[in-house]
Order: structure tokens, then sequence, then C-alpha cells
């Protein structure tokens, strides 16, 4: 996928919580390679290959340049419900993003490259994939004019028994009851990786914002396996200007599964997780 206009790259380590080797309590951007590449292809239970799917649309005109990307893994393709719930939004984005440029060409006429730009980039990946639930992360970039776009990452677990998907914060009570069941180790954790890229002591009395620990309602939460059954990691991601400045760019976090966050899962989704062993 090409990232001609993007300034920020989207290896952010999207699906470091399916790592399945044993680990320290808590890790910053684990090394791992997703469950399933943009060329991947499976076959479903009928015998019909499901293929990953990828699309673009770029344009240029007056000094100005309009790139589009969005793409799924095969696991996604396999689900018809799912892959139209992503085509839908595919569309929806695409069409605001080319109303967007086309109003930045009538409203900078006078060359200013900057002005004209627009980038949009998501590609979805595979986090687990359970034989009831397929979690997925997405990589998003934004770039909408000026100097710099912007990077995050969103997640989606999808149901295949109900054929229906949520976020996964949304498995919890709450983002304060997940927050609550990770306790000290989420700012502990997010402190021992700050200080690693800052190279100097984090005081969380500072008063400086990026020395606060921000909530669970201001990341991502993505939820993955070790075992091929369950869900037994936990995945907690700040974007850019969320933990620290945007050079410092995002940071995710891992945690092994305890009986404490189960405590915090929605009745109806407990039986999808285990404490991690």
């Amino acid at each position: 996928m090409r990232k001609s206009l993007f300034l920020i790259s989207l290896a952010l380590s999207s699906a470091a919580c399916s790592q399945s080797a044993d680990e320290a309590p808590a890790s910053e951007e684990s090394a791992l390679s997703p469950a399933a590449s943009a060329t991947a292809v499976t076959k479903s239970d009928a015998g019909v290959e499901a293929k990953a799917f990828e699309f673009e649309d770029d344009a240029s005109r007056n000094g100005g340049t309009r790139e589009f990307a969005y793409s799924w893994p095969a696991a996604a393709a396999r689900e018809p419900k799912l892959a139209a719930q992503l085509d839908a939004e595919r569309v929806r984005e695409l069409e605001a993003q080319k109303a967007d440029w086309e109003k930045s060409l009538v409203d900078f006429p006078d060359g200013c490259v900057s002005c004209i730009g627009r980038g949009f980039d998501k590609e979805w990946k595979v986090v687990a994939d359970l034989p009831q639930w397929l979690s997925l992360s997405a990589d998003l970039y934004l770039y909408t004019g000026g100097a710099h776009g912007m990077s995050g990452k969103t997640s989606l677990v999808w149901d295949r028994r109900g054929e229906v998907g949520v976020k996964g914060v949304e498995l919890f009570k709450s983002p304060v009851a997940l927050e609550t069941a990770l306790g000290v180790r989420l700012c502990d954790a997010l402190n021992v990786a700050r200080e690693k890229r800052r190279g100097m002591k984090i005081d969380p009395t500072s008063g400086d914002m990026f020395d606060d620990c921000p909530g669970i309602d201001e990341s991502a939460v993505l939820v993955g396996s070790s075992n091929g059954e369950t869900f037994d990691r936990i995945g907690i991601y700040f974007g850019p200007y969320v933990a620290g400045s945007y050079a410092e760019g995002a940071y995710e976090l891992n945690f092994p599964v305890t009986a404490s966050i189960i405590d915090a899962v929605k009745p109806q989704y407990a039986n999808a997780f285990s404490v991690k062993r």
C-alpha cells in the first residue's frame, strides 16, 4: 500500500495482543506479524475462496493530491455481513473525502499545496481468530491539509453467531470498570514506556498533561488470544497527543487477562474470556 503522502507510519504493532509467547505482565509495542496479510487467501466452509480486500482511489489536480486506501483481511471477507459493513464505511469515507477535496480546490485556488492535499488510509488486521469471535484492529491515517496528518487505531470484535460487531471496550461493563481492573499496572506500564522513549523519569505530580495517566475512555481496547479458543490478552492503545507529544507517537500496552479483568466483562461476553496461563 502506497504511503507517498503519509507522514506517519501506520506500522504500530496493531496485532500485538495476539502474541502467543510467555511475557511479562505488560509490554509496550510488542512485535508480531499480523494474523492475516493483505494478500492472504482462505477458504470458507463452502469451499469458496475468500480473498483479502484492497481498494485505492487517488487523484491529482491543480497541484493537489488526494489519496484513499481501504483494506480488510481474508478472515473478515469470510463474514458476509461484516464485509458489507466495512464496504459501506469505505463508500461513505471515500464520498466524504472527495467532497472535502473538491471544496478545498475551490477555497484555495492559489497554489497552497498543503491546503489541497488529502489522505485516508484504513487497514483492518486480525488480532485474534477464534471459533465464535473475530477480533480486528484498524490502523487509520487521516490527512486533511496542514503540516501533518494524524494516525490512530480502532477495534472491532465480530460475533460470528450473532453476526454483530462491537468495539473492544464495549465487551466490558464500562471503561472505568476495565481501568479499575487493570489498576496501577496500566499507569506503571505506560510510565516505563514513556521513560524509555524520553530518557528521563516521569513525575506523575508534575502537572504536565503528558505525565498524567490517561483513562481507558481515551484509548482503543484490543482483545487477543494466545490459546486460539478464548480472549486472554488485552491491548490498550493510546494515540498521539494522548499519552505523549506528537513526536512520541502512539503507545500500545499489553496485559494478560486476570480474574479481575474477567469480573469487568459484561456477563454476555464472559465465556469468551479466560485467565492467561
